[in-house]
């Protein structure tokens, strides 16, 4: 069930029976030759709507853009500040937990975003607690997820995909997102075929350090069938997963 395509009706309705959500969570940024811009906020959208069909789930509009200024020095990548994306997660979560939403749990597609969404999650909980109110709107627990660390979901992208997998514009996230849209399929001869790993700083030093925009990736070896075995796998932990958090 997706919220942005339901009634407010039926939202009312959804709230008699399940008090949770998930929110899918990435970013809109450089993946290398062959990648979307938009892959950190498709993977998790992608198998959460596949994991719905496992389980009753409600999904968020997808939070599309997160903290990527590392890669502003390639065209199209949008980013928060910090600062900013906390503000939003607070305007966020409050807006479902004043309609009475109690488990949010924000199911992440980019490596980026993590510290940002713990340090947001820290001053949700905190103006909670210094509120002077002794009895909230209800109970709130958040939970972060990224989709790679889904039960036995990074074990099986290296069994798939055992060298250049990589850190970033990887294979495994390539292939997710040409099994759901086959029809923007990129072919790009990489070189080099593997590429570098190291530090990440400001976008300019990201640029010099990774010229075309990988690190330590060969996103050429994608297929959609790899996608569909990765989708499969990480819908089915995600579903057992969602259901255990929305009725604990």
């Amino acid at each position: 069930m997706l919220l942005h395509l339901s009634t407010w009706q039926e939202i009312d309705e959804h709230l008699k029976k399940s008090k949770a959500i998930l929110i899918p969570i990435g970013s809109t940024e450089q993946h290398g030759p062959n990648g979307f811009l938009g892959t950190d906020a498709l993977c998790p959208e992608i198998i959460a709507r596949a994991a719905a069909q496992q389980t009753d789930m409600l999904i968020a509009p997808t939070f599309s853009v997160g903290c990527a200024q590392h890669h502003l020095a390639f065209s199209g990548t949008i980013t928060l500040r910090p600062s900013t994306m906390i503000a939003a997660m607070q305007d966020w979560s409050a807006s479902l937990v004043r309609h009475g939403f109690e488990k949010l749990y924000w199911f992440n597609g980019h490596g980026g975003n993590t510290a940002t969404v713990s340090a947001a999650f820290s001053e949700i909980y905190a103006e909670r607690s210094f509120s002077r109110e002794k009895k909230n709107d209800g109970d709130l627990a958040q939970k972060l997820r990224n989709w790679w660390e889904l039960p036995g979901v990074y074990n099986l992208c290296q069994d798939i995909y055992p060298a250049g997998d990589g850190m970033h514009a990887t294979a495994s996230e390539v292939a997710v997102t040409y099994a759901a849209y086959p029809e923007a399929i990129k072919t790009v001869e990489m070189s080099p075929k593997i590429a570098p790993i190291g530090e990440i700083r400001d976008a300019e030093h990201y640029r010099r350090s990774f010229p075309d925009g990988r690190i330590g990736s060969d996103p050429s070896q994608a297929t959609p069938e790899d996608g569909a075995r990765i989708i499969t796998a990480a819908a089915s932990a995600l579903a057992k997963e969602f259901a255990a958090f929305a009725t604990a």
